[in-house]
Order: C-alpha cells, then structure tokens, then sequence
C-alpha cells in the first residue's frame, strides 16, 4: 500500500477497499444502503443550495430596484 493517499495523492485501489471494508466492519451490510441514501440525497441539497446561491450572487451583481413612496390617498383608502 502506497502512501500516496496520505500524502494528496488520490486513494488507489487498495486504499479504497481498505476504506469500504472499514466502513462495512463499523456500520454493517445491513446499514449501508441507508448511508448511501442520505449520501446520495446530502449531495444532491448541497448541489441545489450551491445553484441558489450562484445564482443569487448572479442576481445581486444588478442595481436595486427603486421603490416609490406611497402617495398620501393611496394611504388613506387603505386606512379608511
């Protein structure tokens, strides 16, 4: 086993079936398609919530829109 994952290298083969089996001895068979249902479903709402985001950064680059002040019989015929 290479030491290239600890050192940044990415994991190969062994490193990884050493990672699965540990996974399997701490959490069991019976729970894994569990956990990679919350993984599979924790990506996919990081991935919307990254999209919202650019896009309201997209959207925040545009001047604010300039609100009029009400006027005062617009005022009145809600009140009254």
């Amino acid at each position: 086993m290479s030491l290239a994952f600890f050192t940044g290298g990415a994991p190969g083969p062994m490193e990884l079936l050493l990672i699965l089996l540990v996974v399997l001895v701490l959490f069991g068979a019976k729970r894994l398609p569990d956990l990679a249902r919350s993984l599979g479903k924790s990506l996919s709402e990081f991935k919307k919530g990254k999209e919202e985001g650019a896009r309201m950064l997209d959207t925040s680059d545009e001047p604010p829109k300039e609100v009029k002040p009400a006027e005062k019989e617009d005022v009145e015929k809600k009140d009254g």
